[in-house]
């Protein structure tokens, strides 16, 4: 694309106005047209951008060559970028969970309008992993990858284990601070993490899993007495994206709090950064870490696909088309830590051993092997009765 870029935006939040500012820094494209549901509130932060309610203003407008998606809501995403695919106009979406319940239907309309999406932003903020696992760990066997995928959840961690904050003031600084989604629970419960998995797995492993087949557990209803048992085993809790291809080729995917020790690279990973582990059979582990939320990491990151698509770049799939693609699985034990209420909470999880116990009138635990199957399966009767459950490894 050698002509100047006018740029239709769907969205002026966070990282929409975070796009707008770095173009004042970078003005590499211009944003013709801003399509939000209220003006007037974004007029003052922008007098001099054309604000417009109506989504035709901006593809029925002959000058916009290019679609920039920045909104919340996956479905009107959904058709904006799909919209933007069928009028053979590059797209840069940062929305996730848009992408991880539509992306083969998207990857096929791509090739077949001959039209670059490009969503960088959509997983790690200011980290190219996308980008990275495309272009430089395509010739390798990836064994694995594991990582801190939302920032927000992140800041609160770090803010509850370093400085001892409450956990509501917690949330509190990063809801001020722009870090969490308009939703919380996408960033607590770990849904966001999950769609970044989704995401990530087809480039690093080549196949799409539906969101729904994957065991998701958050951080909404850890307490006190898990994060002194935590400190009390001189570890921290982080929300972990893991995908791992194991040696008969299932692939497992799973997102869930882990107690981490030092020697894990992830473990210094704090605040709103993101880190992630990638390890192939030949060239080991590398590590990335970068800013995952607020504006301007993810906007850079917007940029950067905009910037991309001058150059015709596009994503390749290249691990789609491996001829020996891995096989989803869930069948696969975990070493948990289970906080629980009552003794019917250990027989739900149906443990296939128990390595140590405590029970006292105020606080109950359990660590123990259990089936990443069998959490999946009663995951929502978890969250029900407020049990908090975190991957224990022993290393």
């Amino acid at each position: 694309m050698d002509k100047k870029i006018n740029i239709g935006l769907f969205g002026f939040g966070t990282v929409g106005h975070g796009l707008y500012e770095l173009l004042q820094k970078v003005p590499v494209a211009h944003i013709a047209k801003v399509c939000v549901r209220c003006p007037e509130k974004h007029r003052q932060e922008a007098p001099e951008l054309t604000f417009t309610t109506d989504r035709d203003e901006i593809f029925n407008d002959p000058e916009i060559n290019f679609i920039v998606e920045l909104i919340d809501d996956a479905d009107a995403a959904y058709h904006i970028v799909r919209r933007a695919l069928l009028h053979r106009l590059p797209v840069v979406t940062g929305n996730k969970k848009m992408l991880a319940h539509h992306l083969p239907e998207l990857i096929e309309l791509q090739k077949e309008h001959n039209t670059s999406l490009l969503y960088d932003a959509s997983a790690c903020g200011s980290i190219p992993v996308i980008r990275n696992l495309e272009e430089y760990y395509d010739n390798d066997l990836q064994i694995s990858l594991k990582g801190i995928l939302n920032g927000s959840c992140n800041f609160i961690l770090s803010k509850i284990f370093n400085e001892g904050m409450p956990l509501e003031d917690a949330l509190r600084l990063a809801r001020e601070l722009g870090f969490l989604e308009s939703d919380p629970t996408l960033d607590l419960d770990g849904w966001d993490s999950l769609y970044k998995l989704v995401i990530l797995a087809v480039h690093a492993f080549g196949i799409y899993v539906e969101p729904a087949k994957i065991f998701t557990y958050g951080i909404t209803h850890m307490t006190d007495a898990d994060i002194r048992f935590t400190n009390e085993k001189e570890r921290r809790i982080k929300l972990i994206g893991h995908a791992e291809k194991l040696p008969n080729n299932d692939l497992i995917l799973c997102v869930m709090p882990q107690l981490l020790s030092r020697n894990k690279y992830i473990y210094g990973v704090e605040d709103e950064f993101n880190g992630v582990v990638i390890k192939g059979f030949f060239y080991g582990k590398q590590f990335l870490v970068g800013r995952g939320a607020g504006g301007h990491p993810t906007s850079s990151a917007v940029l950067s696909d905009i910037m991309a698509t001058r150059y015709d770049y596009r994503y390749s799939y290249k691990r789609m088309h491996c001829s020996d693609l891995p096989h989803f699985s869930n069948n696969i034990a975990f070493r948990i830590y289970l906080r629980y209420n009552d003794p019917s909470d250990i027989a739900l999880l149906d443990f296939e051993e128990i390595y140590e116990s405590y029970d006292s009138p105020d606080y109950r635990y359990v660590v123990g092997k259990v089936r990443l199957s069998r959490l999946h399966e009663v995951r929502d009767e978890m969250a029900r009765r407020k049990l908090f459950v975190a991957a224990y490894p022993n290393d």
